[in-house]
Formats: C-alpha cells, structure tokens, sequence
C-alpha cells in the first residue's frame, strides 16, 4: 500500500521546506497531493480517523504566501501533519480511541500543536490509536483497524499505530504520538520509520488525554531522523545537556530474540554512528525486562482508571470490555504493590543514569 512516492512526499520535512525555499513547491500544491493520498490509500489502511480539509486548505494558502514573500515562520512552515487522536486539535473529535469521548470536540490546540501551527505547520487531522493507548495492535473496537501499509492483514502496531502508517503511506509528512511503554517506537518499528520518545517532559502533555501521567511521554513519527530532529527543534524544550555530547546504546540484544538479519543490521548501525562520533560506545544492560513491563501496565492500568473513573461510570457502553477490565485491574491493585512498582522503575532510572553518565541520552 505505500507505493512510490511523488517528490514532494518523499521529500519530507527538510525536504520540503528546501523546495518551498527555492520556490519549486508550494504548500497548496502540495497539499492537495497528500490529501489526493488519502483518498485513495486511507481507506484500506484507516490512519486518519478525522480530517480538517477546510482549515488544511486555508493554512496552506497562508503558508504559501509567506514563503513567496521571505516570511516563513520556520522550517515547518508547510509542513503537513497528522495527530493521534488523544492529542487535542481544535474542532475535531478528542477520542482517544474511546467511544464514550466520541462526541467531544477539542475547543482548543494541546500545546503541542499549537507551537506546530505557530511554525507553520499544516494539521490535516487527527489519527487512529489503540483504545485509551493501552495496546499494541490498534485494532480498535470504535474507530476499526488500521493496516500496516506495508502488508494488508498485518498489524501496524500500537498505540500510535495510525500514526506510524500514516507516515510510512505517505499520507503526512510527519505525526505526533504518544509513549508510555513504547508506544511510538513500535508501531514506527513495525512501519518502518523513525519515531522518537524523547525525554520526560520535552514536549508539553497540555491537552493530552493521559493514560499514565507518571508514565507519558509525546512523541515523534517522520521518514528520517533528520525530520524529526527538524520536528523537535519546534516544539521541544531545549534539553539542557549540551547538545554535542554524545549517545550511548543500551545493549540488551542477548536479551531479544531477534532474526539474524535484524540483529545484523542493528548492530551495523551502531557501528555506523559509533565511526562518526554520534554514538560513545555500548552499555551491557543486564535487566529483566518483562518484570519491569508488567510493572510498567500496573502503574498505566491503575493511573488510567483514575483518569477515565468517571466517564467509566457515565458511559460504561462506550468502553471495551477488554480496556475496561484492564483499568478496573489495575485500581483493584493494593497500594503497596502500586508503591513497589514505582520504586522498582524509579531505581532501574537511577542505574541506567549512573551508566550513562554524562553522555546526552541513550538509543
């Protein structure tokens, strides 16, 4: 399903605003070549849930006659966007893959796509996720199933699933999702693009609709790891590590069962950004990492029946049965197990930092 690409998708962010530079593209134009997209491929993938045409075409205008006259706001400036629907985007329905929020409509931007429109950014709606973001399939009992562009019948993963297919179709050039315990780089893994869960609090939750506030983080879908970059530079806090330290891979790899060609190419990579100084090396992790998950769904389960307990009693039709018995699980739970949780996940940060010491972050 994802096909060729015309040049002015396959250019993505930094692509475009080269070309809208250079005057040989415009916003308008290209807008209608991603919305032509969508009409023919949205269909038998189901990314976008919701689409603002109206005000997609009216932002382009706007952006095509700031780049015709030197204005641009920003590399974004034209840049098309699509939101996973537990991210508020004024106008439109604010979900979150639950059918009991079916009826909401955001009456104002999350900050997040604010700062997106404030740089120019074009926001052509919002994108299919698993229900209440606790999963990893997106197979969604309100909003349907979205495919994996690469292969009907396989799943795109979750719980930014529509986020992630949406980017590998070419339906946008870029789209913002949401992680708690992976869900941005699964889906992108499953999809084949770059997503990014960038540290705590990068990216402003204002007017996201939480599973696990402890726990979420907003994030990033694009076609390279530049476009992300290009993404984050917008609407992320600066992180106040220097910005040249280098990475560090956590290396867990004897702890996977990966297929020889992935472990190859995994580990070429690294080589790769090790040769040209991004990289600092390799840090053994020696966890049990399907221990530290189920304590990862404890504390999600129990904070997201928190935030859903009264529309859990005022709607209860409008959740799944499988959602519901998860968060009604996890408040069930005693306090002590909820308080080990935390402290278990709380010393796992606290060791991987002393690993990485003064490097800027880890892939």
């Amino acid at each position: 399903m994802t096909g060729s690409f015309e040049p002015e998708v396959a250019a993505g962010v930094c692509g475009l605003a080269a070309a809208y530079g250079e005057g040989s593209a415009r916003p308008t134009a290209v807008l209608e070549t991603y919305l032509a997209r969508i009409e023919q491929a949205n269909p038998a993938i189901h990314a976008f849930v919701d689409l603002d045409i109206e005000g997609a075409r009216d932002a382009a205008k706007a952006s095509s006659h700031r780049w015709a006259s030197g204005l641009a706001l920003s590399p974004l400036d034209g840049c098309l966007v699509g939101v996973k629907a537990n991210i508020a985007v004024a106008g439109l329905p604010w979900t979150a893959g639950i059918g009991a929020y079916r009826d909401r409509v955001a009456d104002r931007d999350a900050a997040c796509v604010a700062r997106l429109r404030a740089a120019g950014a074009i926001i052509l709606g919002t994108l299919n996720m698993e229900e209440g973001a606790l999963g990893a399939v997106t197979d969604n009992p309100w909003f349907g199933r979205t495919q994996n562009p690469w292969r009907a019948g396989y799943t795109a993963g979750g719980s930014s699933g529509g986020s992630a297919a949406a980017v590998a179709a070419g339906l946008c050039a870029v789209a913002l999702g949401t992680d708690t315990m992976g869900s941005v780089r699964i889906p992108s893994a499953y999809c084949g693009v770059f997503g990014i869960k960038p540290r705590y609090a990068a990216i402003s939750e204002e007017g996201v609709m939480p599973l696990s506030p402890s726990l979420d983080h907003v994030g990033v879908h694009a076609r390279s790891a530049g476009d992300c970059a290009a993404v984050l530079a917008e609407i992320a806090v600066p992180d106040p590590a220097s910005p040249n330290a280098p990475l560090a891979v956590l290396d867990v790899t004897d702890r996977a069962s990966l297929p020889d060609d992935v472990r190859a190419a995994f580990v070429a990579l690294v080589a790769a950004a090790e040769a040209q100084g991004v990289l600092e090396g390799s840090v053994p992790l020696d966890i049990d990492l399907g221990r530290l998950r189920r304590r990862g769904l404890l504390i999600s389960e129990a904070e997201g029946f928190a935030e859903h307990a009264a529309m859990l009693q005022a709607r209860p039709d409008g959740f799944s049965e499988t959602f519901a018995s998860m968060l009604r699980w996890g408040a069930a739970q005693p306090p002590a197990k909820l308080a080990e949780a935390r402290a278990e996940i709380a010393a796992m940060k606290e060791r991987v930092e002393v690993l990485i010491g003064d490097r800027l972050g880890f892939l």
